[in-house]
């Protein structure tokens, strides 16, 4: 098992890796919209907040010796469902064609007031 840890994305504030490699898998744990060079607390649109996720889950797979392409499950927790359509929005222009499964998950309070948070499955 290999704990992963890279600068391009926030660094983990608990007891947790950013992501762990094992047997040609890689598990990504939940990412919040934190811009990693500034700290910035991204709390403007959906949209912004969605595409800061994304690039985050990007840098950790791309550390991980992995990239969206291999991405096999997806999820996503909004604090409100309205927010689905907006979400789809950004996520599909970051995947493109790539259809990994993915679930989206109503939740109420995230950390710091976000809206989003999303963690992912991929191979290596």
């Amino acid at each position: 098992m290999k704990k992963i840890q890279t600068d391009k994305a926030p660094l983990p504030a608990g007891h947790y890796s950013q992501a762990v490699v094992h047997n040609g898998m890689v598990f990504v744990s939940g990412q919040i919209p934190i811009d990693p060079l500034t700290g910035e607390k991204i709390t403007g649109s959906i949209e912004d907040q969605t595409a800061q996720v994304l690039k985050n889950l990007t840098a950790i797979l791309e550390a991980s010796g992995s990239s969206l392409a291999q991405v096999l499950k997806v999820t996503v927790y909004i604090t409100d469902i309205s927010l689905w359509g907006k979400v789809n929005e950004v996520y599909s222009q970051v995947f493109g064609e790539h259809k990994p499964a993915r679930a989206i998950v109503p939740t109420r309070d995230l950390h710091y007031g976000f809206k989003i948070e999303v963690e992912a499955i991929a191979a290596v």
